[in-house]
């Protein structure tokens, strides 16, 4: 096995890890997120963000947490409003 495989290797495992982790750093947390950690540290100053902060030390974040946070203000999809549209005015028909 060449170098080049076995480092790809290593980072899916380490993705794999990740995802089984309840609690994640402020380093794991960017992974997780694909957000800088220095935007993270803003975000957490800034209250913007769920997060632990034990002992007035090291951030930590809730993946579930982190998780819903992040799909928060969804945005529907057309076919959802034209769906929701029509039910609403099936329901709502005045009787003539």
């Amino acid at each position: 096995m060449n170098i080049i495989k076995l480092y790809e290797r290593l980072e899916r495992i380490e993705r794999l890890l990740l995802f089984k982790k309840k609690v994640l750093n402020i380093e794991e947390a960017s992974e997780v997120t694909g957000y800088k950690i220095s935007y993270l540290y803003k975000l957490t100053s800034l209250k913007e963000i769920p997060h632990s902060k034990p002992n007035k030390g090291s951030i930590f974040f809730e993946k579930e947490k982190l998780e819903s946070w992040m799909l928060q203000n969804e945005v529907k999809c057309k076919q959802d409003i034209e769906s929701e549209a029509l039910t609403y005015t099936l329901q709502n028909k005045r009787k003539a």
